[in-house]
C-alpha cells in the first residue's frame, strides 16, 4: 500500500515467515501476517501492477466461469437456522432476549435493516476485462462492502437507525432463511400513506412489509439519505465504493478483477476508496499496523485543523473508521480468542468482522452463544439501476439470519469500529483496553491500543519487542508434517 510502519514484520526473513506458517500460532501479533497477501506484504504482485488488455484465453475463461459462477450462486438454499430462546443475541451492540415477543421483533428489524451486499451479474464489463460479474471471486470487497456500509450508515443516520420497511412478522420457531422479498418496494414518494400490512401469514416468516404509519420528514430525509448510500455501493464505475471502483483501487496491490482477496487488503481499498470519495464527508478510514491502533496517528488523521495539536481540546476531529487486520491462528481459528470476539462484538463502537469460513468470505455481525451472526454475499443477483428515481431496495436487505460455529471460521479478519468525535474516539480506547486486557491468555490480546506514532517506534524498539514475546505452540499428537495452508486459500470461490 502507500507505506509500511517501521515496525512492520517486513523485517522478519523469508525463513522465518516460512517457518511460521502451519502452526497454531497464540500471538495474533506474531501471526497475523505470517501468510501475507499477494501484492501487499514485502511488496509482491509488483508485476501486476500494469493491467493489460486481455487475450482470448482470459476472455474464454473469464466467460467460462463466469456463466459457471451465474449458474452456482443463482439460487439460495432455504436452510433452518435455529436460535434458542434461552440465549440472548448480540447484534451491533444491542441486546436481544429472544423469550421476549417484542424483542424478536426488534432483532427481526434490526438485522433486515443491515446492507446486504452480494454477487451481481450482467453489470457494466469491468476495465480491461471482460468481467460482466464479480460472482465467485469478489465475496470477500462484497464483505468489504458491507462492513463500510454499516460505518456510513451510523455516520449519516445513527446507531439506532431502523430501515421502516422491515416490519417483519414471524415467530422464531419458524426462522427459516429465504430468498429477498420480491414484492415492490414502495417509494419514497409513497410512504406519506403506505399501504395497511396485510393479514395473510401463509406467504412465510421474514416478509418485507411497508410500515402502517406516515412518515414524519424526518423520516423522509433519513430514506433518502438510505437511498443514496445503496447507490454508492452500486455496479457502475461511477459509484464511489462499487465493484469497479474498488477493483482499481486494488490494482496498486497487485490485484485485479478474478483474483481473490484477503481481509487485510480489503481494509486497505476501502480505506483508499473513501479517500477519495467527497461524498463521505467527514469520515476518514484508518487502517492499523502489526495488530497495533496508534493513537496518535489517528489523532492526526482525524484532525480537521491544520497547525492545530490534534489532542488539543479546540481541535475539530473528523469522524473516523478504524480498521483492524489480524490472525487468530494458524490453520484455524484459535478458540482463545473467542470471549475477546464476542465482547468486541458487543460494544456500540463495533462495525462488524469481514472474514468467513475457508473459501468462503463473510460479514459477521453479531452472536449467539459460540455461533457467530453472519451476512453472506454468495447470492448472485441481477444488476440494479440506482439512478433510477426510487429504484427497488430489496435485494440490498436480507431477511434470512445466519449463523456459524466460532470453530469454523477462518483465523483471517479484520475487525472495524467507528468512533464520530474526539470524545467517543477516547471512549472507544478505554472499552477496547478493558476489553482486550481482561480477555487475553497468556498476556498475549488480539491486538494493542498504544499512545503515540507509528514512526516514533523504531526498528530498535519493535527488534526488541518483538525478541521478548514468546509464541506458543500447540502440540499436535498428529504424526508427519502438516500441509501448510497458502494464503490463495482464505477466500476462494
Amino acid at each position: 500500500m502507500n507505506s509500511v510502519s517501521p515496525t512492520s514484520v517486513q523485517y522478519l526473513s523469508q525463513d522465518e515467515l516460512r517457518h511460521s506458517e502451519g502452526r497454531q500460532l497464540f500471538n495474533p501479533r506474531v501471526s497475523s501476517q505470517g501468510r501475507g497477501y499477494p501484492g501487499f506484504f514485502l511488496g509482491g504482485g509488483a508485476a501486476r501492477s500494469q493491467q493489460s488488455e486481455p487475450d482470448e484465453v482470459d476472455k474464454i475463461k473469464s466467460k467460462f466461469l463466469s456463466t459457471w459462477n451465474n449458474v452456482k450462486y443463482g439460487w439460495m438454499v432455504k436452510t433452518k437456522t435455529n436460535f434458542s430462546k434461552l440465549s440472548p443475541v448480540h447484534l451491533f451492540g444491542h441486546t436481544y432476549h429472544l423469550e421476549r415477543d417484542e424483542d424478536v421483533e426488534s432483532f427481526q428489524k434490526d438485522f433486515a435493516s443491515r446492507i446486504w451486499l452480494t454477487y451481481r451479474r450482467d453489470f457494466q464489463q469491468l476495465e480491461g476485462t471482460m468481467w460482466t460479474t464479480d460472482c465467485g471471486w469478489g465475496c470477500m470487497l462484497r464483505s468489504g462492502q458491507m462492513l463500510l456500509a454499516q460505518g456510513l450508515i451510523v455516520h449519516f443516520l445513527g446507531k439506532d437507525w431502523i430501515w421502516p420497511d422491515a416490519l417483519l412478522t414471524t415467530s422464531l420457531a419458524a426462522m427459516e432463511p429465504m430468498k429477498s422479498s420480491h414484492l415492490p418496494c414502495p417509494s419514497t414518494a409513497s410512504l406519506h400513506q403506505a399501504p395497511p400490512i396485510p393479514t395473510d401469514r401463509s406467504r412465510g416468516p421474514w416478509e418485507l412489509w411497508a410500515p402502517q404509519h406516515t412518515c414524519s420528514p424526518d423520516e423522509l430525509e433519513k430514506e433518502r439519505y438510505h437511498r443514496k448510500i445503496v447507490s454508492w455501493f452500486a455496479d457502475r464505475p461511477q459509484a464511489p465504493f462499487g465493484i469497479h471502483h474498488l477493483v482499481n483501487m486494488g490494482h496498486t496491490s497487485g490485484k485485479k478483477a478474478g483474483d481473490w482477496y484477503g481481509p487485510s487488503v480489503a481494509a486497505h481499498i476501502i480505506r483508499k476508496a473513501v479517500d477519495c470519495c467527497p461524498e463521505a464527508g467527514n469520515l476518514v478510514v484508518y487502517v492499523s499496523q502489526d495488530c497495533t491502533v496508534y493513537k496518535g496517528d489517528v489523532a492526526n488523521l482525524a484532525n480537521k485543523s491544520e497547525g492545530i495539536t490534534a489532542w488539543d481540546p479546540g481541535a475539530e476531529w473528523k469522524a473516523v473508521i478504524i480498521l483492524v487486520p489480524m490472525r487468530l491462528g494458524g490453520d484455524a481459528f484459535n478458540p482463545a480468542y473467542m470471549d475477546c470476539v464476542k465482547e468486541l462484538l458487543k460494544l456500540e463502537f463495533c462495525i462488524g468482522i469481514i472474514g468467513g469460513k475457508p473459501r468462503h468470505s463473510l460479514y459477521f455481525i453479531g452472536y449467539q452463544d459460540d455461533a457467530l451472526l453472519y451476512l453472506d454475499p454468495h447470492y448472485c443477483q441481477p444488476f440494479v439501476d440506482t439512478t433510477k428515481e426510487n429504484f427497488p431496495l430489496e435485494s440490498f436487505h436480507c431477511n434470512s439470519p445466519r449463523k456459524t460455529a466460532f470453530t469454523k471460521v477462518d483465523p483471517s479478519c479484520t475487525i472495524g469500529f467507528y468512533a464520530r468525535h474526539r470524545t467517543e474516539f477516547e471512549d472507544l480506547c478505554l472499552h477496547l483496553t478493558q476489553v482486550l486486557n481482561s480477555t487475553a491468555k497468556e498476556k498475549y490480546p488480539m491486538f494493542s491500543v498504544v499512545e503515540g506514532c507509528t514512526q516514533e517506534y523504531g526498528l530498535e524498539e519493535f527488534c526488541a519487542r518483538f525478541s521478548q514475546q514468546t509464541v506458543q505452540v500447540e502440540q499436535s499428537s498428529r504424526r508427519g508434517r502438516a500441509k501448510k495452508p497458502s494464503a490463495e486459500d482464505f477466500v476462494v470461490l
